[in-house]
């Protein structure tokens, strides 16, 4: 059973010619199937907690560690992070100009899969997973996110996850900038992954609402960079009531 490990992991960026540490000792663990739920306020430290586990460069590690299936996270290079079963979905997906979707999925998956697709029963996979996206297959030529709509890109996301079948997904804010059609189908895509059992799910939200559709397992409260508490999905009923207004009074991280 794949699990990832975060044990005490403090994290700083620069801004404004200073150092700013915004986590400040994070303890989590994702076992393969479970679904745990991160909420919290803005500048909680929840994305950055996302960025940091994908390597981001902006963000710099001062100490903890990080662990997938005990193999060290923190000295692989991004793209090692992505072989090695870790995936994240951007809350803004960037534009890759003169790279199609098709390409950039099939060169995604021999990467992560160590060798090509056959391309017949890949295009079938294809076409299979942009039909339960309700995904147009012309978004096949089309390049990555070029011109997308926020919800069009976020279906994007979700059809990766579908076709590369990580061990542990990381979702920053996937219900950003949905409405209401378009946040039902992409958890759909998120649950028919939760379903097959092998996938740990790292769900990062502001808002309940996407709790609707995708049941967690586990609900984290973010707060001043550290979780301020843990429960079940019973807690995101709390938060949904009383907000988060408790755990900031000694003033929330950027």
């Amino acid at each position: 059973m794949a699990t990832l490990e975060i044990r005490d992991l403090h994290v700083t960026v620069e801004a404004d010619n200073a150092t700013k540490e915004i986590l400040k000792g994070v303890d989590l663990t994702v076992k393969q199937g479970e679904t745990h739920a991160i909420m919290g306020p803005n500048g909680s430290g929840k994305s950055t907690l996302a960025y940091s586990l994908a390597g981001h460069p902006k963000y710099t590690i001062t100490s903890g560690t990080v662990t997938l299936d005990g193999e060290d996270v923190l000295e692989m290079s991004v793209d090692e992070r992505a072989r090695a079963g870790l995936f994240l979905a951007m809350q803004y997906p960037v534009e890759i100009p003169g790279v199609s979707v098709s390409n950039f999925l099939r060169t995604s998956a021999t990467a992560v899969r160590g060798e090509a697709p056959k391309l017949r029963t890949w295009v079938k996979e294809v076409k299979e997973a942009m039909a339960e996206l309700q995904m147009d297959p012309s978004f096949a030529e089309r390049n990555v996110n070029e011109g997308f709509s926020g919800g069009e890109k976020k279906r994007h996301e979700i059809l990766q996850l579908e076709l590369l079948k990580p061990k542990v997904a990381i979702l920053d804010e996937t219900d950003s900038g949905l409405d209401v059609d378009a946040l039902r189908i992409v958890s759909e895509g998120v649950n028919r992954v939760r379903e097959s059992g092998e996938v740990g799910t790292l769900l990062i939200t502001h808002y309940t609402r996407i709790l609707r559709y995708i049941k967690p397992d586990f609900v984290h409260v973010f707060a001043n960079g550290r979780i301020a508490e843990s429960g079940g999905a019973e807690l995101a009923d709390k938060l949904e009531n009383e907000g988060y207004e408790a755990y900031v009074k000694g003033g929330a991280s950027e």
